[in-house]
């Protein structure tokens, strides 16, 4: 059995921005989920009427599952490398773990979530700008020769 190199600096930086973007997107779509009428977290309905939602239940799902739930599952199974069949079939890359691409999907979700949401609410803020970049350094970390190898499968 061949042992498995250590993981890089650059692979520990990725897992990090995933636990950074689980977990705020965790407490961010609970808090939405929770009081839908954004009042916990200091937003007004208003800012929907552009949008197809009346209240923020429905994003607030999305938020917690597509940006709080898989990248929590991805930052686990970048540290554990273990295999998960059900994911494996949904890699694109073949020749890389599953968490891997998963990694990938996570920064395209990122970006077209905030994308989406400047679009629907006609607006740009600060944290639109911040959480656009973090979709991009994920990506770019992830694309890392230094991270494709440690995850590609021998």
């Amino acid at each position: 059995m061949i042992a498995k190199q250590r993981k890089s600096f650059s692979c520990y930086l990725l897992i990090f921005l995933h636990v950074f973007l689980g977990i705020g997107a965790l407490v961010g779509g609970g808090l939405l989920i929770i009081y839908p009428d954004g009042s916990l977290l200091s937003m007004s309905t208003d800012i929907l009427e552009t949008s197809p939602f009346d209240d923020f239940l429905i994003p607030g799902l999305i938020l917690f599952v597509a940006l709080g739930i898989l990248p929590i599952i991805t930052a686990i199974f970048l540290i554990s490398e273990k295999s998960l069949k059900i994911a494996e079939k949904l890699s694109l890359y073949k020749e890389t773990h599953w968490s891997w691409n998963s990694s990938l999907y996570v920064g395209f979700i990122l970006n077209i979530w905030i994308t989406v949401e400047v679009y629907m609410i006609q607006g740009v803020a600060f944290i639109h700008v911040f959480y656009i970049f973090l979709g991009i350094a994920i990506q770019f970390i992830t694309l890392l020769p230094s991270v494709k190898e440690h995850y590609t499968n021998k």
